[in-house]
């Protein structure tokens, strides 16, 4: 692969998107600092691969199990009407899903989520460390 793996490096473009809330089976858990859909967040596999499917069929299972887990808890933490998953990965070929609440009457309710909203909503450090703790409360 030619170029650098942010998710691999945890390097400072990695660090100007999202802030690690913390590890769960086989992935990290991110909040995308980006936050027009309040909670959104990323699942990133920890070691590097470039398709799910390469995953041994105990490794898909642990990933989407952590999926599952950060979904279930943003949920509770959030309420929101919806939940989005985005697993695309053309410019960023590492295993990773956009866990991406969504609410009635908000931003592109009925439309694919964006993955970066025009409005660029970022928050202070205190709003990211108070979503953070929501969802670690529910984790």
């Amino acid at each position: 692969m030619s170029s650098i793996c942010n998710y691999c490096s945890k390097n400072e473009a990695l660090n100007n998107l999202m802030i690690e809330i913390g590890q769960l089976r086989v992935s990290t858990l991110y909040l995308f600092k980006e936050q027009t859909y309040r909670g959104r967040c990323i699942v990133a596999l920890n070691e590097h691969e470039t398709e799910f499917f390469h995953l041994p069929q105990e490794k898909q299972d642990a990933y989407m199990r952590d999926v599952a887990q950060v979904a279930a808890a943003i949920e509770k933490a959030f309420q929101p009407d919806k939940i989005n998953y985005g697993a695309f990965g053309d410019t960023m070929p590492h295993v990773h899903f956009h866990i991406v609440p969504k609410y009635k009457d908000g931003y592109t309710w009925g439309k694919m989520f964006e993955m970066n909203p025009a409005g660029n909503l970022l928050l202070t450090e205190e709003q990211y460390g108070a979503l953070i703790d929501q969802i670690k409360s529910h984790l």
